[in-house]
């Protein structure tokens, strides 16, 4: 007889249990057969999971039908299986709807669920309405009403939790411990199936976005047109991140600003900022991602565009443009990632799709400037008052300006797409030789005062003008100027100017006063004396110590200095539409809107003494080169209502402005000693400047001769980071002292005037308010309102 069978009193036989423990009765018999059946219906139950879930790969159907094995194996109603989401914090799950499938996501913090990701352990919750940790709002939305619950962590074999699965109201009775053990163990047998599945998602994913992106790259930089561009890759930046909105900013190297195009209405309007400043500035600078989950918090980021535009910027991400050469071209910034901040691969998508549009950019906006110029040279062209005659090597005329059919008095027709032989004929004929002579010595012909004919025999309107003549010789040259020897010659340009009296004498007398006063006693003789009272904007400027310069130079070469500054500085004021009123020794007067008043006359002033200090920089440096003296000076300029016109004589006349408006920016020039500045401007200039500028308010002054004070502002534009460091912690700063000063706080504003230097060592200015405030410490006016009296001029 087998071991575990023994005979008892009763000649039963005993059945041995377990480990060698023997039931008593057919009642201990039937608990052991039936707890072998449970164990042998899990194993099967277990084994059947295995199978069913080998042949899936796809992971919506693995939840589907982990699930739904459960809900059957537990007789519950329905059940959830939540999957981490490492990258995002969140749990998520799937549900079939239809066709379609909706992925659920929540916080792997919040709920029940939550709860037991975190904890790793599983629980049974008898009445969901009593845990404080159930979402009953969900009830209130489906209707459903969830009466119990049993959730356990989706563990691996290593006790790596993964997720966890959620089940939901026991059809019959209460979820029992057994319940739990069969749900952790299913999710265990899983969990292998589960990572793979998930992983070879993740692959799927990152395989669709790979061609995703591979395709977008492919399509964004077939665009050709850089407004176009600039749109598609801010488009594409912002649904690639999932971000709320982008931009493109491509540096302007001439004006050192980040720019870029964006939709205003019907058109495409620009933006354009320093490209020192800001977040964009400060990742263009250093060529380093910016990833800045609060904005507010970065003391970098500026809310002002916020407050402006009612929009509210939560989180930023922004990566430097780099062409093939190393170069940092531009910056893309990307704003408020729905969901939360931007992640480490989002960085390395929009690092990526940069670099790989970063050569499109680059065509494009050589292409933009390539149309620029193109655009800008036909303009030009059709603009000049001179002819202008092109001809190829082949000898064929390609071009002839608007001036060009007006002074030779033919049709279009007459002259483009004719040979040089065919056009140039009879009492031209002689043009065609020199055409030939410069073709052959590829050097520049200039013909003063020469006689041709003009019009045709067709319109029998032939006549002889004379005019200035030049031939240049047409070459190929290379951005740096050298000649391409492979194709040098293009052709031949013809320049005609024609000359009449009127041309003559304005030519001459635009020597010795301004063009546009040349019009006006050229085009009306009558009424030539008097002034007229009009709204002009000011400029006078000086050459610091020019006394010291005259006894170094002498009398020769003090002249031959001054020649060459006044040829730099006119031309500064004149690009602006200013107009030269004179030159009074080494100092300039100059006035913005007479003869001809624009919108922006204060700002044209503005810009002409900006420009006039940096044209004078660079003219400095090439004077130290030479071992030359550097030259200072200053600018004064205020706005106001003067009177211009011719003063004098009737045999000897001068055209000249008077007013209050005239001494008030001499004095304010006179006062840039004082208040060690280059540029100084009135209130009455800055209050109608319609440009931003970088300017501090310095000083309330009552200049001599006056009684009412005017405000006083420094125009610091010209400077840079070398030349002025920290300047706008400086100016913040100084603004602060400055209201100290002005309520008498002598100790806050030498305190704040202090800050200023440890910001720029060199702020002169701080050092005088300094000095100033320990003088009116201990001098203090009666009624002290911050107004400064000068005692001169």
């Amino acid at each position: 007889m087998p071991d575990d069978l023994t005979a008892n009193a009763a000649n039963k036989p005993e059945i041995k249990s377990g480990r060698g423990k023997r039931p008593t009765n057919y009642s201990d018999l039937t608990q052991v057969l039936d707890r072998t059946e449970i164990k042998l219906h899990r194993t099967e139950m277990l084994l059947s999971v295995t199978q069913k879930i080998a042949g899936l790969s796809n992971l919506s159907e693995i939840l589907w039908t982990l699930i739904e094995m459960t809900t059957t194996e537990l007789n519950a109603d329905r059940g959830s299986l939540f999957l981490n989401d490492a990258l995002t914090g969140e749990l998520y799950s799937r549900v079939a709807q239809g066709e379609l499938t909706r992925e659920i996501r929540i916080l792997n913090t919040t709920g029940i669920a939550g709860a037991i990701f975190q904890s790793g352990v599983g629980e049974i919750i008898h009445d969901a309405y009593t845990d404080d940790r159930f979402n009953s709002k969900i009830d209130e939305q489906t209707g459903y009403v969830t009466k119990n619950i049993v959730c356990a962590p989706v563990r691996t074999v290593r006790g790596d939790i993964i997720g966890v699965v959620q089940i939901l109201n026991k059809k019959k009775g209460r979820f029992t411990k057994e319940d739990l053990e069969i749900v952790e163990a299913i999710t265990l047998q899983a969990a292998v199936s589960l990572q793979n599945a998930q992983g070879l998602e993740e692959m799927d994913k990152t395989r669709e976005k790979e061609m995703e992106f591979l395709d977008i790259v492919s399509d964004v930089t077939a665009e050709i047109d850089l407004g176009s561009l600039l749109q598609r890759v801010m488009v594409e930046a912002t649904r690639m991140l999932d971000a709320d909105r982008s931009t493109l900013f491509l540096n302007d190297e001439k004006t050192d600003e980040l720019f870029s195009r964006v939709a205003m209405g019907e058109g495409i309007g620009e933006i354009r900022l320093p490209n020192t400043v800001g977040i964009a500035g400060a990742v263009f600078q250093s060529q380093e991602t910016v990833n800045i989950p609060y904005a507010y918090a970065d003391l970098r980021f500026n809310p002002s565009f916020d407050k402006q535009t009612g929009y509210f910027t939560r989180s930023i991400l922004c990566v430097p443009i780099i062409n093939k050469d190393g170069k940092c071209i531009g910056c893309t910034q990307a704003l408020n990632k729905k969901g939360g901040g931007f992640t480490d691969e989002d960085e390395s998508r929009l690092k990526a799709f940069t670099q790989q549009v970063a050569i499109a950019l680059e065509n494009a906006k050589l292409f933009e400037d390539v149309a620029k110029e193109r655009a800008y040279n036909h303009s030009m062209l059709t603009s000049m008052s001179n002819a202008v005659i092109t001809i190829n090597d082949e000898g064929k005329i390609i071009t002839c300006n608007k001036a060009g059919l007006k002074i030779l008095k033919i049709r279009s027709s007459d002259i483009i797409g004719k040979t040089s032989e065919e056009f140039f004929t009879n009492g031209r004929s002689w043009i065609l030789d020199k055409v030939k002579a410069c073709e052959e010595s590829k050097e520049d012909n200039i013909l003063m005062d020469s006689e041709f004919e003009v019009g045709s025999e067709e319109d029998e309107n032939l006549e002889m003008v004379s005019a200035n003549i030049s031939f240049l010789p047409l070459e190929n040259q290379d951005p740096d100027g050298r000649m391409d020897q492979s194709e040098s010659h293009l052709g031949t340009l013809i320049m005609i100017e024609d000359i009449s009296d009127e041309k003559r004498m304005k030519s001459t007398m635009s020597r010795y006063i301004d063009p546009g006063i040349a019009d006006q006693l050229l085009g009306d003789g009558s009424d030539i004396m008097g002034g007229q009272d009009t709204a002009a904007t000011i400029l006078f400027s000086d050459v610091r110590s020019f006394t010291t310069i005259t006894e170094t130079l002498g009398a020769q070469g003090t002249v031959s200095l001054l020649n060459e500054y006044f040829d730099i500085m006119v031309e500064a004021i004149s690009e602006q539409g200013g107009m030269v009123d004179k030159f009074i020794g080494d100092a300039i007067m100059a006035a913005f809107g007479i003869p001809v008043a624009h919108e922006d006359d204060e700002d044209r002033g503005v810009r002409a003494g900006i420009n006039m200090i940096k044209h004078l920089w660079d003219w400095n440096e090439q004077r130290e080169k030479e071992g030359k003296m550097p030259i200072d000076m200053g600018l004064g300029l205020n706005t106001d209502n003067i009177v211009a016109g011719n003063i004098g004589s009737s045999k000897r006349m001068d055209y000249t402005m008077i007013g209050d408006g005239v001494n008030l920016a001499a004095r304010l020039e006179s006062a840039c000693k004082q208040y060690s500045a280059r540029i100084l401007i009135s209130d009455y200039t800055y209050t109608k400047l319609k440009g931003t500028y970088q300017i501090r308010y310095i000083d309330d002054v009552v200049v001599k001769g006056k009684t009412e004070p005017v405000g006083v502002r420094e125009v610091l534009d010209y400077h840079n980071a070398k030349t002025f460091p920290n300047l706008m912690d400086t100016v913040n700063h100084f603004n602060e002292a400055r209201n100290h000063y002005k309520t008498g706080n002598w100790e806050k504003a030498v305190k704040s005037f202090k800050e200023c230097l440890k910001a720029n060592s060199e702020d002169k200015l701080s050092k005088t308010y300094i000095e100033r405030c320990d003088f009116l410490k201990k001098n203090t006016p009666k009624n002290w309102d911050g107004v400064w009296v000068m005692t001169s001029k």
